[in-house]
């Protein structure tokens, strides 16, 4: 599959201007910039055969029970096609609804033909595993479960923090909606100071942070420099 990639300028915020003077990423041909106010929430649809945290999705497992009808309470899991084959009704296709939306889809399906009055509910019992991915400088780089909201600053907070020569100003997220791969660049001290939101992370977003090669050869030189050198010439002969 061929993605568009696009990177998330957020108007108003001064990051575009950061963008063009650091060059986070490369400008290749088929990416461009676009005049958002944050990236896209991805949507049921971009999490096939997984869905969102918030609603169900492959190989959750459900407790279902009808009050007054015990041989029709049972626990069900969602197939990996994301359908649910329950007793009586047969199939539903259950990907992407919440627990309350399935007991009402149970409930229309048994009322009238099977039960007068049925009255159904369901709850989760347990969660298939959903991963986001984040690499570069933190102390733990890996896929990580994600199975509640969970922000840019925690989702570096469960690799184990910035590592030594990370890049606060320089934090990608690539994220996935209907087919447009989308980059947004982040500062987190921006973010710890208020100057914007902290954004939510989604399963399968990549986070990734950048390196300062900076401060990294800065300490390289300083390892091996002589003492007769003046740290203040050093400095400014490194970041110049």
């Amino acid at each position: 599959m061929h993605y568009r990639h696009v990177i998330a300028a957020f108007c108003g915020l001064g990051l575009l201007s950061a963008c063009a003077s650091s060059k986070p990423i490369g400008m290749a041909p088929n990416v461009e910039v676009a005049q958002l106010s944050g990236l896209p929430v991805p949507s049921g649809a971009d999490y096939t055969p997984d869905v969102r945290f918030s609603t169900l999705r492959p190989l959750d497992t459900l407790q279902v029970d009808v009050f007054d009808v015990p041989e029709l309470s049972k626990e069900v899991q969602v197939g990996v096609g994301g359908t649910v084959d329950f007793p009586l009704i047969g199939t539903i296709d259950a990907l992407g609804m919440t627990t309350e939306e399935f007991a009402a889809e149970v409930e229309r399906r048994l009322r009238g033909s099977y039960v007068l009055e049925p009255d159904v509910t369901a709850r989760l019992t347990a969660r298939s595993e959903q991963l986001f991915t984040i690499s570069g400088e933190v102390d733990d780089p890996g896929r990580y479960p994600i199975n509640a909201p969970i922000t840019l600053i925690e989702a570096v907070a469960i690799g184990n923090g910035l590592a030594e020569y990370a890049k606060r100003d320089e934090v990608l997220v690539f994220r996935t909606v209907d087919d447009v791969r989308y980059i947004g660049v982040y500062n987190i001290g921006a973010i710890e100071r208020g100057n914007y939101p902290d954004p939510q992370i989604y399963p399968g977003d990549i986070v990734v942070v950048g390196d300062s090669p900076n401060r990294r050869r800065l300490d390289q030189i300083l390892a091996i420099s002589s003492a007769v050198l003046s740290p203040l010439v050093l400095v400014e002969r490194v970041l110049r």
